[in-house]
């Protein structure tokens, strides 16, 4: 009997500990809609004042290494990073206006959280 339970044991408690940290080190991810705004020089009521940036083309950094992604033809995006906090900027330096916000963005281990972004074109 005693046998037994010392080889329950050691089977359950490393499965448990494995399972545990496994799912701390679990890839998640980000997903969203990217827009630009404001695309009129002035915004008037009923008319949008912000665009689905389409076909955008993404970049996510982090101690290093980069991620690529692009958004779809409705400003939509997924993309798998590890956990961690990771810097957001679209592939190309804009020209004009203050870039994509938020520059930071936190991913969760094991989990996809939705995460909006805004590009600034700088018409004013």
């Amino acid at each position: 009997m005693l046998v037994k339970r010392a080889l329950l044991i050691a089977v359950l408690v490393p499965a448990a500990f494995g399972a545990t940290f496994a799912h701390a080190a679990a890839p998640g991810g980000l997903r969203g809609v990217v827009t630009r705004s404001p695309i009129t020089p002035v915004c008037i009521e009923g008319i949008p004042c912000s665009a689905p940036a389409a076909n955008t083309p993404l970049v996510f950094s982090r101690r290093g290494i980069s991620v690529r992604t692009r958004t779809d033809g409705v400003g939509r995006y997924r993309v798998t990073l590890a956990p961690g906090w990771w810097s957001v900027r679209t592939a190309t330096v804009p020209h004009i206006g203050s870039g994509i916000e938020p520059h930071a963005v936190r991913v969760l281990a094991g989990r996809f959280r939705v995460v909006n972004l805004d590009i600034d074109t700088g018409i004013r």
